[in-house]
């Protein structure tokens, strides 16, 4: 079944006229080869721009209430490592990509860095998960030509390689392609309208009874994985990458105060990158299990995101929001169980 698209976008928005929103189900589509894909939601008019939060809903604190949302997407192999300006986000969504591997996004608002990278190509996942934070601008070096299409009718601002101009440069001694960063701050000005932060399901506040005492948690993908170590002294969850810990370019681990281990079906998408390799295809609406960290503690957890264009709840095994710790906050999408993709 294939999906049939409305209206298109203009300039680096999409203006969505008359396109059509999926109502927050991944439609399955199949091909010859029997690859499933599914048509992220396409930007749909009349949303009414959110009112200034009290607290930042994507971390909890009082800076840049009102500042625009930037994700970017950056590159998360060892050829990549040390990374530039993760530490700075407020939200860190790691991804699984081709050949097993996973790849980052970056969401920004309540604080910019002075560059960030290396930033590296999108994928169709990205899309079905920006739709949850209304019209961001979204950083990223590229596409495919046949996704280009989805990332016109998304509701995002592009501001790709393509459009950002001398926002993005090369720097290092790292090669082509693990080389490309961008300013953050020349980002935004080409997209003066990127919206400011909303509700995206998060809750923060003390933590919730129970949980189990946890110092490390390791989430593995076919080709990777990456662990999770509680340091009480920092007060937060430091990263290793594949065994070794996964220090920032400006020094320092990367990790947040929260780490959530989402659990999400992962199939075959329609793309595939020049050696054959499957793009998988992350669900990110419905309902499923997630493990929480914080505090030193997993919280068993049931994630619920009832259509593309509202935010993910997590709550306990009682029915009350799992509250996350007030700083930036991982989301690690892993496949839920089923069989991986081929």
């Amino acid at each position: 079944m294939r999906i049939a698209w409305a209206g298109g976008g203009r300039g680096r928005a999409a203006a969505g006229i008359g396109a059509v929103m999926l109502g927050g189900a991944l439609t399955a589509c199949s091909g010859s080869d029997g690859a499933g894909s599914a048509a992220p939601p396409s930007a749909a008019g009349g949303a009414e721009k959110p009112s200034t939060p009290a607290s930042h809903p994507f971390t909890g604190g009082r800076a840049g209430l009102d500042n625009p949302v930037l994700a970017v997407k950056i590159e998360n192999t060892r050829a990549a490592l040390p990374q530039t300006g993760v530490r700075s986000a407020d939200i860190v969504y790691v991804e699984q990509v081709e050949g097993g591997e996973t790849r980052l996004m970056a969401v920004y608002s309540s604080r910019l860095p002075a560059r960030v990278g290396p930033v590296r190509s999108a994928r169709i996942s990205d899309l079905h998960i920006l739709s949850q934070l209304g019209r961001p601008a979204f950083a990223f070096s590229g596409v495919q030509s046949k996704m280009k299409k989805y990332i016109k009718q998304a509701p995002l601002y592009d501001i790709s390689q393509d459009n950002g101009g001398r926002a993005y440069f090369r720097a290092g001694p790292k090669p082509i392609p693990y080389n490309l960063y961008a300013n953050p701050k020349t980002l935004l000005k080409e997209a003066p309208k990127a919206e400011g932060p909303r509700d995206i399901g998060f809750r923060f506040g003390p933590a919730p009874e129970g949980g189990k005492p946890t110092s490390t948690f390791t989430a593995r993908w076919p080709s990777t994985r990456m662990s999770f170590t509680w340091s009480a002294k920092q007060k937060r969850w430091l990263s290793a990458h594949n065994g070794r810990t996964n220090t920032a370019a400006e020094g320092g681990v990367l990790g947040g105060q929260t780490v959530v281990i989402q659990y999400a079906e992962t199939t075959r998408s329609e793309f595939h990158d020049f050696l054959g390799n499957y793009t998988p295809l992350i669900k990110t609406t419905g309902t499923g299990r997630a493990v929480v960290l914080r505090d030193g503690k997993a919280y068993d957890t049931t994630w619920s995101r009832p259509s593309e264009d509202k935010g993910t709840t997590f709550t306990t095994a009682d029915g009350k929001p799992m509250t996350f710790a007030q700083g930036q906050v991982w989301v690690v999408l892993l496949n839920n169980g089923k069989p991986r993709i081929p």
